[in-house]
């Protein structure tokens, strides 16, 4: 049985720009040979049963030859596998696409071929800079940087600089120098608009310009390395004018996220959107508990609460799940009065059909206790769904008042390991957010125990509110920011306000003094 091969392109970096059907066929794909200079997490959506191959090649490290390439995607095909041969960009535009498609016709293997968008016009528009524009450039010609001046080769040196448009240079940085100098020696302007893009298209994106006599100068003195494109012509002169990647409030910031990685997506992405680096290092790991004991008791009971307390998105989630589990829904909770701490609980139990009673102004629990100062519990059964190492502010008011409180716990938090890469660039991140005491504990137990702070470098401590921050100080950490709304929404902004003040931070202080 014959397989069939897919060459599709991941695009020039930023996740976001991956195309619908890339996705899809990552997912179903039996074998996944991929490059270097993929999208962070390309691989996440994989089958688990899915052969993941590394073939990428960096400047002096080839993990797996062109003909060996070929030849695997050959054998892979012929033995009836669905293989995707992901690389960066676009396969066709310097991706080696043609030479793999010819090798899979010439042995009879079924191909197609999924475009991606090519660095050349999604780094030169991160820049702000248009490849082709009515005033500036009617044309645009994409070169490779990697044959150098004077060599035999393809390059048209003459052609290239009477070219009446933008020239886009891929992989070109460490002969840009030769680069310039052919194309001024040619007749192209020394004066002309010249820029540098450098991981064009991600967080860390950087760019120098200079006129095109001075534009290697610049990038040496910058530090920036491969990979980079190099774009030259009129057009990069708008760059001034239509720059928006560094506008984003959170441009150039790397921001840690130590929530549990379940939890973490919905504030990544917000982080992501405002233009953050963000490194996951969850702290802590979400361990529901099995429906039994006193879990299965208290929902054989729902009906017979009269107030259900939700502490958490989780406690909503996993009680939920638990319901289902027994053929139950939202309307096993009719009748009860529903209280919940937070704007994020109470939205996850929207999620469910449930329209929160009860929510405090603040999202702590001694204003859930005054939240319901007025809701009858005296001789009532009261149901607190939360974690194993919640507080006990909210169930020791309420017995105070004569309720009879059932207290489960759905679900633990335990410390998730930190790899040496995630404590790597914890050492190096602006700022280190916390949206819960458990993820305090946890992070600093992972990194050695409470008090530990050396390895957490310069980063600004922001939290979700005063009882994660009690637990910070009482750790060692020294609190910058606090939310004053006390939820995801709330700390980024705290988060973005602080980014706004002069002066920015010392990780990002550090590393711009590095890159000069």
């Amino acid at each position: 049985m014959t397989g069939i091969v897919y060459l599709v392109g991941a695009g020039p970096g930023d996740p976001g720009l991956m195309t619908r059907r890339s996705l899809e066929l990552i997912a179903t794909a039996d074998a996944i040979l991929y490059d270097r200079l993929i999208p962070a997490d390309a691989l996440e959506g994989a089958r688990e049963d899915c052969e993941l191959i590394y073939v990428g090649k960096a400047p002096g490290d080839v993990a797996m030859s062109q003909e060996d390439i070929g030849a695997l995607l050959v054998e892979l095909g012929q033995a009836g596998k669905r293989v995707v041969r992901l690389k960066g960009g676009d396969p066709f535009v310097f991706g080696r696409g043609g030479e793999e498609a010819e090798a899979l016709q010439a042995a009879g293997v079924p191909f197609e071929v999924v475009p991606g968008i090519t660095a050349g016009v999604a780094a030169s528009a991160y820049a702000g800079i248009p490849v082709t524009h009515r005033d500036a450039a009617s044309a645009v010609a994409f070169v490779t940087g990697h044959q150098a001046p004077g060599k035999d080769g393809d390059v048209d040196w003459q052609g290239l600089a009477a070219f009446p448009g933008t020239l886009v240079f891929y992989m070109g940085v460490k002969n840009l120098s030769r680069i310039a100098g052919a194309l001024i020696a040619a007749g192209r302007d020394p004066a002309e608009p010249a820029a540098v893009v450098r991981r064009g298209t991600l967080p860390d994106q950087q760019t120098v310009t200079a006129p095109l006599a001075d534009i290697a100068e610049r990038v040496a003195e910058a530090g920036l390395k491969a990979p980079a494109i190099t774009v030259v012509g009129p057009a990069v002169g708008l760059r001034g004018t239509l720059a928006w990647l560094e506008r984003r409030p959170l441009h150039g910031k790397r921001v840690a996220v130590t929530r549990a990685r379940a939890q973490a997506s919905g504030l990544v992405a917000q982080l992501r959107e405002l233009g953050a680096e963000v490194v996951e290092t969850p702290a802590i790991r979400i361990e529901p508990r099995a429906v039994e004991g006193e879990i299965a008791a208290a929902i054989d009971a729902l009906g017979d609460y009269s107030v259900v307390c939700f502490t958490s998105t989780n406690g909503v989630r996993l009680l939920f799940t638990a319901l289902a589990a027994q053929g139950l829904d939202a309307r096993a909770l009719a009748g009860s009065t529903v209280a919940a701490i937070g704007p994020g609980t109470t939205r996850e139990l929207e999620q469910h059909g449930v329209r929160a009673d009860v929510v405090p102004s603040r999202s702590i629990a001694e204003a859930l206790v005054e939240a319901l100062a007025d809701t009858p519990v005296e001789g009532r059964r009261v149901l607190v769904a939360r974690g194993g190492a919640g507080r006990d502010v909210l169930p020791d008011a309420l017995r105070e008042r004569g309720a009879k409180v059932d207290l489960v716990a759905l679900y633990d938090t335990v410390v998730e390991p930190l790899t040496n890469a995630q404590r790597t660039a914890l050492a190096a991140a602006d700022y280190l957010t916390f949206t819960s005491a458990s993820s305090v504990r946890n992070l600093l137990s992972a990194l050695g125990g409470a008090g530990d702070t050396v390895a957490l470098g310069d980063a600004r401590v922001v939290s979700i509110g005063p009882v994660t921050s009690a637990e910070a100080r009482e750790l060692g950490l020294a609190v910058d920011i606090e939310a004053e709304h006390h939820d995801v929404d709330g700390l980024v902004a705290a988060l973005v306000a602080d980014a706004a003040k002069p002066g920015g931070t010392a990780a990002a202080d550090r590393r711009d003094s590095e890159a000069s």
